[in-house]
């Protein structure tokens, strides 16, 4: 699509919000036209997630279809209630009034999306934004190209153009993009693009949501169920090939458990993906060769512990375990985004916190405890996107949670009711009736208004 070509879809949408608003009967009845068209267009979903990552198709499932399914499902169940206008308390110096929030779409939004849950990650905010009343343009990532073809396939059968498009393209389709002017901007993607996104944005005053990374801890203390922690980290960490934003990042394990959890982590890689896991249906690939050979530089002089094995043709790395890095190095200070899970062992919380430290406010947190003590002093002293104790990822399952960053992970939250609420702004109205006046508030003023002073402080 040449540049002209999205020019006219961006202005017909501008068309489009400058002549009309969607009411809610039809947000709810285009996104139950949506669900019925995923419905009919479920298996060639899944061929494209196995062509762009080798996706299982039940893991396509639980963490792409599925999660998409009940987001729409909740807001054709709840949106009514949201759309609603909103009455809040007056203040007794404008009594008596009305005072209330309209909720209003912001516009016209721009949604750019990531690779690695291509699918999920570019209808799931969409959502949001149509249910709130906009129109969408959603830039999906060139590097899962079946994926983006039945997604620009499905949102064209569901979607008016000017209600919703999808732009294809490469780097320099998302830079003209973000040289236009946007009501409002959600990017899903690395730290390092997201900077551009918020300079580009600031520029024309545009709110964002930014969904980044960051290294995301696995904190495992010495009182815990070994072998269910470990199977739970191989869940969560090599999910995807490791590819997921909220993936345990690295492990810091009480040095008193750490030879254990070591030996429970090989169990489970193994009996997750079976000694050979090139040979398993279950496990994924790297997306392409520049992100394989990144992680091939990671380990070069690390201390591999399991795995390490890379077929460069067939975009495929071992299930990997690294024992206590240096600090210093690649794998420790970019968030590795791979079937890489480097092992740190502390002594004492004097050590926790010394690495915790070095990579602060990751998009996520896990700890695996059963000290409450231990679990809150870690919660309320550090900074993250969002925490799990006891499992890993299962946070995003849930819709009553926002999921977002803070500092270098991010800004902003979405899912569920918190989605609808981003992709809104609540204009405040007060209606103020006219029989009762306060004669002080006009002029001229009295010279002396003590009284009235420590009656208005009381109030």
């Amino acid at each position: 699509m040449d540049n002209k070509e999205i020019d006219i879809i961006i202005n017909s949408q501008k068309e489009f919000n400058k002549t009309n608003s969607n009411s809610v009967n039809y947000r709810i009845q285009i996104l139950n036209s949506l669900l019925k068209e995923i419905n009919k267009t479920e298996n060639k979903i899944y061929e494209a997630l196995k062509k762009d990552l080798n996706k299982h198709e039940f893991e396509s499932f639980l963490s792409e279809v599925l999660l998409v399914k009940r987001e729409i499902k909740l807001f054709v169940r709840k949106l009514k209630k949201w759309s609603k206008k909103k009455k809040v308390k007056g203040s007794i110096f404008n009594w008596p009034s009305s005072n209330y929030l309209i909720p209003e779409p912001y516009g016209q939004v721009l949604i750019i999306t990531p690779w690695n849950y291509p699918f999920q990650l570019s209808l799931t905010p969409l959502i949001g934004a149509v249910g709130a009343g906009n129109t969408v343009i959603i830039k999906p990532s060139e590097l899962a190209p079946n994926t983006s073809s039945v997604l620009k396939e499905l949102i064209c059968n569901v979607f008016p153009q000017n209600l919703v498009s999808v732009i294809e393209g490469d780097a320099e389709t998302a830079k003209y993009l973000l040289d236009k002017k946007w009501d409002y901007i959600l990017f899903t993607g690395s730290t390092k693009i997201g900077k551009i996104v918020a300079e580009k944005a600031a520029k024309h005053l545009t709110p964002t949501t930014l969904e980044l990374g960051g290294k995301s801890p696995c904190i495992v203390d010495s009182n815990i169920d070994i072998d269910k922690t470990a199977k739970r980290i191989v869940s969560g960490k090599f999910v995807n090939c490791g590819q997921t934003c909220i993936a345990p990042d690295y492990v810091l394990v009480n040095n008193h458990v750490k030879s254990e959890l070591i030996s429970m982590l090989k169990k489970n890689i193994i009996s997750t993906f079976g000694s050979i896991p090139y040979d398993s249906n279950s496990y994924g690939r790297i997306i392409n060769k520049a992100n394989l050979l990144r992680l091939k530089e990671n380990l070069h002089n690390q201390n591999i512990e399991f795995g390490g094995k890379i077929d460069e043709n067939n975009l495929y790395v071992e299930p990997t375990l690294v024992i206590n890095p240096d600090l210093n190095s690649e794998i420790m200070k970019e968030e590795i985004f791979g079937p890489v899970l480097p092992i740190i062992s502390y002594e004492n919380e004097n050590d926790l916190n010394k690495i915790l430290n070095f990579n602060p406010s990751p998009l996520a947190f896990y700890i695996f405890s059963n000290n409450q003590k231990f679990i809150d002093k870690l919660i309320n002293s550090n900074k993250f996107g969002g925490c799990v104790v006891n499992d890993t990822l299962i946070h995003y399952v849930n819709s009553n949670l926002p999921f977002g960053g803070i500092g270098e992970s991010g800004m902003g939250a979405y899912r569920g009711k918190f989605s609808f609420d981003t992709f809104s702004h609540y204009k405040p109205v007060l209606k103020k009736k006219s029989m009762i006046d306060i004669p002080f508030r006009y002029g001229p003023y009295p010279d002396s208004f003590k009284f009235i002073k420590k009656l208005l402080e009381k109030l």
